[in-house]
């Protein structure tokens, strides 16, 4: 009797649980009929120039040899040769009437935008109407015949880790793949620019991916998949749609988008000074230098105050503050919390305008990314650490964008650019200096291990 009772028990103990669990699942299935509609397939063109090397060599014309060969060397081809490359995105609709959100690296430098609907097949010529480079953000638009079912915008900032989210894309080509997963982690810094801010997601996300929606279990976009780590497995990223927001209408305008600035160079609030100011954690960002005549300089912050708030919202990381500097528009007045000389004072900040070409900058002298494709750190002890790298000279390229020159010639993620056209490099400031100075070519000097490797850029 005992027996019937305990097996009675555990039946109904494994069925309760099974309840549970399904009810905790989350219903993709309505989710995906909601999105997939609105999602489309962008496939691009983009024509290449480069150098024929052949058509460098310097021939007499009086020698009946160099006559020889230089007809022979005319026979590989013009000066300049072209090439047709074509790749392939995703995107979504955000309008009726054919605006669509995509990433600027699907389009770039793209001659050909073509969509094709996911629902119809229909295929129609895309329009760039604005795009933000250094976020990674592009609108483009096409005319439908008729109305085209939308996604909703939702509010990145109230999703959370450990929430369910659904991708949705075209990745290797194939339209219309669904994957779910997880919010893995908020606020990722991995070296894709100066606004790194990215959402981790678990869902699988692959090439072809990007430009696709990350939506939440109620079918509402709160992220644009963006990037991958190479040889990784769950590990995705996908821009915040609060940032994406914040630019809709500079981008609908096809207007350069403005961001707040706030002019201070910052660095992370250790543990150290952490505990000499009696604060409990971490939470905040140094000011290490005002920027003469910025926002910061007019509103008397000086170096040595630290950040721990804005607008009453914690500073969790100091790679948080440009993030939420750049989501407010010039002019915006915004309260700061300070603590200065261990006392706690709020200071108000009217905020200017980021300039152009500008890297926000902390301790570890901020990434700068180039027009070549790639984007390079100084090479602190973490960033050795990441890459394992036995030296501290020069700079380590942190990010490759896909489809770009960069890429092309063969460059990777950890590999150590120690000279930049024969001069040799110590710092961010150093390789950016040298490198706004070069033209169309650039010619580097790279360790990769123990080996050099010179490479020449042409874009």
């Amino acid at each position: 009797m005992r027996r019937l009772r305990f097996l009675m028990v555990l039946i109904a103990s494994i069925i309760l649980s099974q309840s549970i669990n399904a009810a905790n699942l989350p219903n993709v299935r309505d989710v995906a009929k909601k999105v997939l509609p609105a999602v489309v397939n962008i496939s691009t063109t983009q024509v290449i120039k480069y150098q024929n090397p052949f058509s460098e060599f310097k021939f007499d014309q009086n020698d009946p040899f160099d006559f020889f060969f230089k007809n022979f060397f005319n026979n590989f081809g013009p000066p300049v040769i072209k090439r047709k490359v074509h790749a392939l995105g995703s995107g979504f609709i955000i309008s009726k009437d054919g605006y669509i959100l995509t990433n600027y690296h699907v389009i770039k430098r793209a001659s050909d935008i073509r969509v094709t609907l996911l629902n119809s097949g229909d295929v129609y010529k895309a329009k760039v109407i604005g795009t933000d480079p250094k976020a990674d953000i592009a609108l483009i638009k096409i005319k439908p015949s008729g109305d085209l079912p939308t996604l909703k915008l939702g509010n990145s900032d109230d999703i959370e880790v450990g929430d369910w989210v659904v991708a949705v894309g075209n990745p290797f080509g194939l339209n219309g793949t669904v994957t779910v997963g997880i919010i893995s982690a908020k606020g990722r810094v991995i070296g894709e620019g100066p606004f790194d801010h990215f959402l981790q997601t678990d869902a699988a996300i692959n090439p072809g991916n990007s430009g696709g929606p990350l939506v939440n279990m109620k079918g509402e976009v709160i992220g644009i998949n963006t990037a991958i780590i190479a040889n990784g497995q769950g590990i995705g990223f996908a821009i915040p749609i609060n940032m994406v927001k914040s630019e809709l209408t500079y981008l609908m305008k096809g207007q350069k988008v403005k961001r707040g600035y706030l002019g201070v160079m910052i660095q992370p609030l250790t543990p150290e000074a952490a505990k000499s100011l009696n604060l409990k954690n971490t939470h905040g960002a140094i000011i290490s230098q005002v920027l003469k005549d910025s926002a910061a300089y007019k509103a008397g912050l000086k170096p040595g105050d630290i950040i721990i708030s804005v607008d009453n919202k914690p500073l969790k990381s100091s790679y948080d503050l440009p993030y939420i500097i750049s989501s407010y528009k010039p002019g915006t007045t915004i309260k700061l919390g300070i603590i200065r000389d261990h006392k706690r004072i709020t200071v108000d900040v009217k905020l200017g305008e980021r300039p152009e070409n500008l890297s926000e900058t902390s301790q570890e002298g901020g990434v700068y990314k180039t027009d070549f494709g790639f984007s390079v750190a100084n090479i602190t002890p973490q960033i050795a650490k990441k890459y394992d790298l036995d030296t501290t000279h020069g700079v380590v390229i942190v990010n490759v964008e896909p489809n770009s020159f960069a890429r092309m010639v063969g460059l990777k993620e950890g590999d150590v650019v120690v000279k930049l056209n024969y001069k040799p490099i110590k710092s961010v400031a150093e390789f950016k200096k040298i490198i706004e100075k070069a033209k169309n070519v650039i010619f580097l000097d790279i360790l990769r291990g123990n080996t050099h490797i010179f490479i020449t850029i042409q874009k």
